[in-house]
């Protein structure tokens, strides 16, 4: 995942579908992205793996990306798939936009948390979620990434060209499509189910949720 001082949009979106809220309930619907472990990490070219390369960097700030559409009705929520389109990736330590801040070289977990209205209250950008039982948080394996300033395998580097929209002026429109498509298919890991995410104690919230693949479903993960 390229990550920038500017802010880079996080692609492909992390896109997830919600079930069992309360409909009358007012939620908050969060983002945010934790290290994976401690570990800095290199490319070794020549054997085509990640390796531990020392000690995580120091921790940055917490920032917590609100989704926009917040706080909104639990009917609003659950007729909508939820994307994060909009969240932005920077490694700018200083950085006043509210994008997420993230070391380069280094494993991160995406987590989606669903909030309470009256347990969000004090929800902020700039501190860690709220914990309590109107919270609930969703993370799902597939999702892990590692962070870097340029991609470090030229494959990727041309699968992302092609399916990012925000790349079109990278592409070369008489590149042959033979080839690229290959690429596509031998990379179709890349595009999971989307994700559900169900609450089963409706109004409390007591129960712990859970997420369950939709099959048939074009949205897509990392």
């Amino acid at each position: 995942m390229i990550i920038t001082k500017a802010g880079r949009r996080m692609f492909p979106a992390m896109r997830v579908k919600i079930t069992g809220l309360d409909p009358h309930q007012q939620y908050y619907i969060a983002m945010d992205i934790i290290p994976v472990d401690n570990k800095r990490y290199r490319y070794v070219y020549h054997s085509s793996k990640w390796m531990v390369a020392g000690n995580a960097d120091s921790p940055v700030p917490p920032r917590v990306y609100i989704h926009p559409d917040s706080p909104a009705s639990g009917e609003t929520w659950m007729r909508q798939v939820v994307s994060f389109d909009k969240l932005k990736l920077t490694n700018n330590e200083m950085d006043d936009q509210g994008h997420i801040i993230l070391h380069s070289m280094h494993k991160y977990q995406p987590r989606v948390h669903v909030i309470r209205k009256e347990c969000g209250e004090e929800l902020s950008p700039v501190r860690a979620v709220p914990a309590g039982e109107g919270t609930r948080t969703f993370s799902f394996p597939e999702t892990v990434f590692t962070t870097v300033t340029a991609y470090q395998n030229q494959q990727i580097t041309r699968l992302k060209i092609d399916r990012n929209p925000f790349a079109k002026g990278f592409r070369d429109s008489g590149r042959n499509r033979m080839g690229l498509e290959a690429l596509v298919e031998s990379y179709a890991f890349w595009r999971p189910s989307l994700r559900t995410l169900t609450f089963e104690d409706i109004p409390g919230m007591a129960k712990q949720g859970s997420y369950q693949p939709k099959n048939n479903s074009c949205a897509v993960t990392f």
